[in-house]
């Protein structure tokens, strides 16, 4: 009986039960809580450099008023790698190549962002349509097409995070597959496969962490227009 590569992205479900939701939450039991001490261990620590080297890199072009989404931003940030790292061990489930869950993250977090802008700024946010400077005949075909790509962010967000899980999952299950296959006939050339397979996999890992990274990174470009 051949199994589908597209089952390693079904969510697991027990007793008829999808356990998406398990996956989703179960990351967060992973971060320690910092003691109330003043001395802290050394992974308490990193996480802490970590998580405020990220956040003062990413609130650095902001104005003040867009300072309050740092605590939410770095922890989007934070879970969207876990997820995307504990989607990488062998019998895991990654939620992040459901597009349902991306664009559920994607869609609310880029509609606040317009929101806000709105609010606060409404000639500017919508001056954004309409470049300065713009040719009279142009006006109506420019805005059309701004409208246009400022509707299709989320969609950008959602499916560039998928697309790239996805495809690198693939990548690793048809390479281990060709393994498998190979080293009864051809130990050398299973070898050699293999140090591939060993190398994007480390590439995976770059990505799993680049892509949690320019999903914040984006919604922080759009939050700067905004605020």
């Amino acid at each position: 009986m051949m199994v589908s590569f597209f089952d390693q992205f079904a969510s697991p479900s027990f007793l008829g039960i999808p356990l998406i939701a398990v996956a989703i939450a179960l990351p967060w039991v992973l971060f320690p809580t910092p003691p109330s001490r003043w001395v802290n261990n050394r992974l308490i620590t990193v996480q802490t450099w970590f998580i405020n080297r990220f956040t003062n890199q990413l609130m650095l072009p902001l104005s003040v008023g867009g300072h309050k989404w740092a605590l939410l931003l770095a922890s989007l940030m934070v879970f969207l790698i876990t997820i995307n790292m504990l989607g990488l061990l062998p019998y895991t489930f990654t939620p992040t190549t459901q597009l349902s869950l991306n664009m559920g993250l994607a869609v609310p977090l880029w509609l606040a962002t317009v929101i806000i802008g709105m609010r606060n700024q409404p000639t500017v946010a919508l001056g954004h349509l309409l470049p300065e400077g713009t040719p009279i005949p142009l006006i109506p075909v420019l805005i059309i097409i701004e409208t246009i790509s400022l509707f299709i962010r989320p969609l950008a967000l959602g499916v560039r995070l998928t697309a790239n899980l996805t495809a690198g999952h693939l990548l690793i299950q048809l390479i281990a597959t060709a393994v498998f296959v190979l080293l009864p006939m051809m130990p050398t050339v299973a070898i050699l496969t293999a140090a591939v397979l060993f190398l994007l996999t480390l590439l995976e890992v770059a990505v799993a962490m680049i892509q949690g990274y320019v999903f914040v990174l984006l919604l922080s470009l759009y939050l700067q227009e905004n605020v």
